[in-house]
């Protein structure tokens, strides 16, 4: 290999760097735009916030299902990589629990809308779930047992419980301003503590 090859892999490499970094810029913005606009919201709308053109969104996600499985995607990683990060750094396990709980509730607002989307795609539908529940539920897993190892929680909870639990909260929360799931997404996880 000349110089010249070294030089143009070297280049090669910040290139790839900065796709990845403008891709997660993308998928940021859609996932910011879906949660106050739906995912139905105009491309524009998401290049605007993005900060690109409307064809570089095309260029990556040719469909609007396309864009919106990857922003699935990126947010349930982003949700599973939390996880560690957040027993790690939090006070207590119970408040890196709540951290936790507070990013699967964004999550599941930016969800919203993706089961109309891909009603045509019941395999694509399912493969997705079962990636949900894959990523998510050994780092809720990881969570509770912390939790609970330390006294703060019972030790007889199930994370697809709790999970389920907390989805079933976000139902309808788009539907009727006077309900805030967050509160109640709150009261519950408050309600896991021990009496002491």
């Amino acid at each position: 290999m000349n110089d010249s090859d070294q030089g143009a892999g070297h280049t090669a490499r910040p290139k790839r760097a900065d796709a990845r970094r403008n891709k997660e810029t993308l998928l940021d913005a859609a996932a910011a735009i879906f949660v106050t606009s739906g995912v139905e919201a105009p491309i524009r709308d998401i290049a605007a916030k993005a900060g690109v053109g409307t064809a570089t969104i095309y260029r990556h996600f040719p469909t609007r299902a396309d864009l919106i499985i990857a922003v699935y995607r990126h947010q349930v990683e982003a949700c599973a990589e939390s996880g560690p990060a957040l027993l790690a750094t939090s006070p207590t396990p119970h408040a890196a629990l709540g951290r936790w709980i507070n990013l699967f509730v964004d999550f599941l607002v930016t969800k919203h809308g993706l089961a109309a989307v891909l009603q045509s795609d019941n395999a694509g539908f399912d493969t997705l779930h079962a990636y949900f529940l894959d990523r998510l539920l050994p780092v809720c897993t990881q969570l509770l047992d912390a939790a609970a190892a330390s006294g703060e929680i019972r030790s007889d909870l199930q994370a697809y419980e709790l999970m389920r639990g907390v989805g079933n909260l976000c139902i309808g929360a788009d539907g009727d301003p006077r309900y805030d799931p967050r509160r109640l997404v709150e009261l519950l996880i408050a309600g896991l503590r021990r009496p002491h």
